[in-house]
């Protein structure tokens, strides 16, 4: 088998499964991406060239699919340097949010496409009209349904598609669902699990070690996406309620999915500015990006996890928190709440209220003997649904088998696929 995986962003998604099916006798596996990224074993990593910005004049609703056309052209055109030297794969994998996926059927005709869908946006039930929540105006919703234009001529071209989440599926149309599995990327819970005794220096000198009443933050950006306006209007409670507290916020300042805030600066300025002498930054850490393995020991120390987000994609982080054992203490949104049940595996909160959340991490730091069977149950929770070796690769391969020899997957639609699960559809 010949397969050709691209992502803006390579490996993104498919980090085990491009090196999982290089492994394979006879299989070659070549990758498009516009960035360096890390690199894998048995997989040929190619770049394209960055694309032309979007022009000032551009209408505003389309200046994203004008630039995921010029993506679209840059891929092609690395695509067709490939095609002459004479690769012609049997499969693409392709993350197409970006416009990596529009062209690719027209370079290559007669090749399988499977690509991985994110998020279908509406102006309704989703990020859109939640913070704050109300009716959206027709200037904005209109621009929400052009956002899903890349998706839409990418849903039509490809043979089949995937996504991680029973949730992110059920904002697709019926239609588009019906073509669409319910697979999750996986989570290696062989290699993230609970450390047998982790520690964190400060950069002050001081070393915190489990058994401190340590309450972790965690967001590629601090930002509202990810609820970290809330998080911090909960702070000056959560430190006035337990004294030992120590609060340990992982990520950097630039948004991933929002936007910056409207009077400059950083989210993370805009709330220090807000809390002023509230908050005491004696015990606040805000200690940036952090590599993998230290946001393991994070974890590890982490006597209870926040993990707060709109309706919008799940973050990795919070499975890899439950798989490191955390209470994770998340909002009352539908991508938790496909996760955690509150009071079994993890507590839920409301999104809008920084004093539930307060209390609720309070009440987990003064009895944490309370929270060792949810703990337990979180972890078990990610091995039996999200499990990278036992569950989550096995269905990827198998999707990518099915899809490159012309097959209806074994995993069916994700339609067919909930209706026929034990645990049902989404609420």
């Amino acid at each position: 088998m010949r397969a050709f995986f691209v992502h803006q962003n390579f490996p993104g998604q498919y980090r085990h499964v491009a090196p999982a099916l290089a492994a394979r006798p006879g299989t070659q596996v070549i990758a498009l991406g516009e960035n360096a990224g890390d690199p894998l074993p048995g997989v040929q990593h190619l770049r394209y060239q960055p694309p032309t910005a979007a022009g000032e004049k551009t209408h505003r609703y389309l200046r994203r699919l004008e630039a995921a056309l010029f993506r679209g052209q840059q891929v092609a055109r690395a695509a067709l340097a490939l095609k002459e030297r004479g690769f012609a794969p049997d499969i693409v994998c392709c993350h197409p949010g970006w416009g990596e996926g529009l062209f690719l059927r027209d370079v290559w005709p007669e090749a399988k496409l499977l690509y991985y869908y994110e998020y279908y946006y509406t102006s309704t039930g989703g990020d859109v009209g939640f913070d704050p929540p109300g009716p959206v105006a027709i200037d904005d919703a209109a621009r929400v349904r052009t956002l899903n234009a890349n998706h839409l001529l990418c849903l039509q071209a490809s043979d089949w598609g995937h996504t991680a989440t029973r949730w992110q599926a059920s904002r697709f149309p019926d239609w588009a669902r019906a073509k669409l599995s319910v697979v999750h990327e996986g989570i290696d819970t062989e290699a993230i699990r609970r450390l047998p005794d982790p520690s964190l220096t400060l950069p002050d000198g001081r070393t915190l070690r489990r058994g401190d009443e340590v309450v972790t933050f965690i967001g590629r950006g601090l930002e509202p996406y990810r609820g970290f306006h809330m998080f911090m209007r909960a702070l000056p409670l959560i430190l006035e309620q337990r004294p030992a507290a120590q609060v340990v916020v992982v990520g950097g300042d630039d948004p991933h999915y929002g936007s910056k805030p409207r009077e400059g600066g950083t989210w993370r300025e805009v709330m220090l500015a807000e809390l002023g002498e509230r908050l005491d930054l004696s015990r606040v850490h805000f200690i940036g990006k952090v590599p993998h393995a230290q946001l393991q020991a994070v974890l590890g120390l982490s006597a209870a996890h926040v993990y707060l987000t709109y309706p919008f994609v799940l973050s990795w982080s919070m499975l890899e928190a439950m798989a490191n054992e955390c209470v994770v203490i998340g909002s009352a949104t539908p991508p938790v709440q496909e996760v955690i049940e509150d009071g079994k595996n993890g507590l839920l909160v409301d999104f809008f209220a920084p004093g539930q959340l307060a209390a609720t991490v309070s009440k987990v730091l003064a009895s944490p003997a309370s929270y060792v069977p949810l703990r337990a149950a979180a972890r078990r929770t990610v091995v039996e649904r999200y499990d990278l070796r036992s569950r989550c690769l096995p269905e990827l391969l198998g999707l990518i088998e099915d899809v490159a020899a012309g097959r209806r997957p074994r995993l069916g639609g994700s339609l067919e696929r909930m209706a026929t699960e034990p645990d049902g559809p989404p609420a």
